[in-house]
């Protein structure tokens, strides 16, 4: 498996690796689905990293709960290689599929 460092080199980004102390959102309850997706925001008290399984997220307010980074390993290891990609980035991961990209949208506050 890539390392953060590899994955933010590889698609031309300084790496802003969140801290082990800091919590993102999950959505436990679509652990078990593909594809995995996560966006990174910027976030006051949070890495701003939001993570679920499926289709589209959920708006409901109970969708993600907050689990400190440390942990995300217990739960979906193969998230961990993209924490380190800054905020405004996307990514959404299944077997034998990769996509990453930039979206502007995520840093507009819109």
């Amino acid at each position: 498996m890539a390392t953060q460092q590899e994955v933010c080199t590889r698609f031309g980004v300084a790496a802003q690796p969140p801290s082990a102390g800091e919590k993102l959102g999950i959505a436990l309850s679509t652990i078990g689905a593909l594809p995995i997706n996560g966006l990174r925001i910027r976030l006051e008290g949070t890495c701003g990293w939001f993570i679920w399984a499926g289709g589209d997220a959920s708006i409901d307010p109970d969708f993600y709960q907050p689990l400190h980074v440390a942990h995300i390993a217990e739960y979906l290891p193969s998230v961990e290689p993209y924490l380190s990609l800054p905020p405004g980035y996307r990514f959404q991961i299944a077997d034998g599929h990769e996509d990453v990209w930039f979206d502007p949208a995520l840093l507009s506050g819109k």
